[in-house]
């Protein structure tokens, strides 16, 4: 019944809204859904457009939800980008609505599915964390900007050219950040996070991770997993956990305080930046600045 009564006035509200006269934008308006995934595209439309995003620096797009005010953001909208494998879980039934009405974009849709990592047979057991994975962040950048000529032809050569350049400086933070990584696996260390965000990231630079929580913030540790956690850390000589920008730092505190009670000191460090970037014209307010930066923290607290 609720989500019946949320379908109706989404509908209200999105015949309702008021929209601005797009005739008069001196740039068509692009509103990607994530910092991270409008930051891409910008550097890839250059000033071509005016490019925003829905949720602010340091929101969480896992427990995300539209507001009027965004509904007629989207609306307005020349065109919409969202990241798609359920990372906007909340705001699934929107661009189902949308699809109808609106230029659409998902960045995610057409990667190879043996790219993916699942936790489960279900649609949303999708591990949508995939910038954490550089190579496959390039293939979605890269498809994303193929629908972005599509939709306008006459900009084509400018966004492969930009897209072009973009993914080459992308190529070469990936080697920056297997150079780092070798040298902690050399050290026999793991990264612990808050959630499992990290695990893309794990996999392509084959460096051990784990997370407290599962692949959504929505999930709640058990005392199991603290438990086990802690003994993992003990057993391993890990120097240090991780807290993450976008969530509560009180259970990754609660693996501190049972690291401590058996006798092994552990610094927590962070924030690491997992869903969101930093403020603008902050070190970490670009993704390869979050990347970057991210880096420079894990490294600098698990080298012994």
């Amino acid at each position: 019944m609720r989500k019946i009564l949320f379908l109706i006035l989404l509908s209200i509200g999105l015949l309702s809204c008021k929209r601005e006269d797009k005739t008069q934008r001196q740039k068509p308006l692009v509103v990607a859904t994530t910092s991270i995934l409008a930051d891409g595209i910008r550097n890839m439309l250059g000033d071509k457009a005016d490019v925003r995003a829905l949720m602010p620096a340091g929101v969480d797009p896992h427990l995300y939800k539209a507001s009027v005010r965004d509904l007629d953001l989207l609306q307005e909208a020349d065109m919409v980008v969202y990241h798609g494998l359920f990372l906007e879980g909340k705001m699934t039934e929107i661009f189902e609505k949308l699809s109808y009405s609106q230029n659409l974009i998902n960045a995610a849709e057409n990667l190879p599915e043996e790219l993916l990592l699942r936790s489960g047979p279900e649609a949303h057991s999708v591990d949508p964390h995939i910038w954490f994975d550089l190579k496959i962040w390039s293939i979605a950048l890269s498809n994303t900007s193929v629908a972005l000529a599509a939709w306008k032809p006459e900009w084509k050569q400018e966004i492969e050219q930009n897209t072009a350049q973009y993914l080459n400086e992308l190529k070469t933070l990936d080697q920056e950040i297997q150079v780092k990584v070798d040298q902690l696996k050399s050290s026999n260390q793991a990264l612990i996070t808050a959630h499992d965000a990290f695990a893309y990231f794990g996999k392509s630079y084959q460096l051990e991770v784990k997370g407290l929580q599962g692949l959504s913030t929505l999930s709640e540790p058990g005392l199991r997993d603290l438990t086990g956690l802690i003994q993992f850390i003990v057993d391993r000589n890990i120097h240090a956990v991780f807290a993450e920008q976008t969530i509560s730092p009180k259970a990754i505190e609660a693996v501190v305080a049972g690291c401590a009670n058996q006798n092994h000191q552990i610094v927590m460090a962070g924030p690491l930046f997992t869903d969101s970037l930093d403020a603008p014209d902050t070190p970490a307010g670009t993704y390869i600045g979050m990347v970057r930066s991210n880096l420079q923290t894990i490294y600098k607290n698990l080298n012994p």
